[in-house]
């Protein structure tokens, strides 16, 4: 895959850190942990997503094994997570939104990779959104949790449509810095939107509001 421009490497990376921070505060939530199973879960959380999809395009190793940085930040993100839980608690806001941030870059970068390995528009838009929610996905089951992105404020429709704006602009040959940031931008701000009027993506005739109470990744 080529390189990716400076500024979504940045962006990559800090979302790597945010993901392994909040996927360890989940688990001291959710769970009584020590600092092996916080630790463990928050780099799941951060690095699951993109490992799935290496795997699954034939990128070997993935780039998780390829790049300490990814590795460093999410076990950073962890550790701190659990040693400062009670402190970054009182952080909710700020740390959702640059969680948003990291859902946002991952979905994009993730939608590229997969064009680039040759896979069909369908196929990328889903693995940009796996590659965005993968992770926490796989840190819910193994808490036994229902996931999070299937019951909480909008997470994977944000996704997806970076992930389709993403495949669009490769298909259409204009994909570079400004169209990411693009997608980015629109991943970003319907999440946030969903975030601040708790808004949920439909739910079956008859359900009660507090059906699947929501819980932030």
């Amino acid at each position: 895959m080529a390189s990716e421009p400076p500024l979504l490497l940045v962006l990559d990376l800090t979302g790597t850190f945010v993901f392994g921070l909040n996927g360890a505060l989940t688990a001291v939530r959710t769970a009584r942990l020590d600092v092996v199973g916080v630790v463990t879960l928050g780099m799941i959380t951060a690095l699951g997503g993109g490992v799935i999809r290496d795997g699954i395009i034939g990128a070997i190793p993935p780039a998780t094994f390829r790049d300490w940085r990814y590795f460093t930040l999410a076990f950073a993100g962890g550790l701190i997570a659990f040693g400062l839980s009670r402190w970054l608690n009182r952080l909710e806001m700020p740390i959702t939104v640059l969680d948003a941030l990291g859902l946002s870059v991952f979905a994009v970068i993730g939608a590229a990779k997969a064009v680039e390995f040759g896979l069909g528009a369908g196929p990328a838009v889903l693995l940009g959104v796996v590659t965005a929610v993968g992770g926490g996905t796989i840190r819910d089951a193994l808490l036994t949790e229902i996931p999070t992105v299937l019951r909480s404020e909008l997470y994977a429709i944000p996704a997806m449509v970076a992930a389709a704006m993403t495949v669009a602009a490769m298909h259409l040959n204009i994909y570079g810095l400004p169209a990411a940031l693009a997608a980015a931008a629109v991943c970003f701000a319907i999440r946030m939107v969903g975030v601040r009027f708790r808004l949920n993506a439909p739910r079956p005739p008859g359900a009660r509001d507090g059906d699947g109470a929501t819980e932030h990744r």
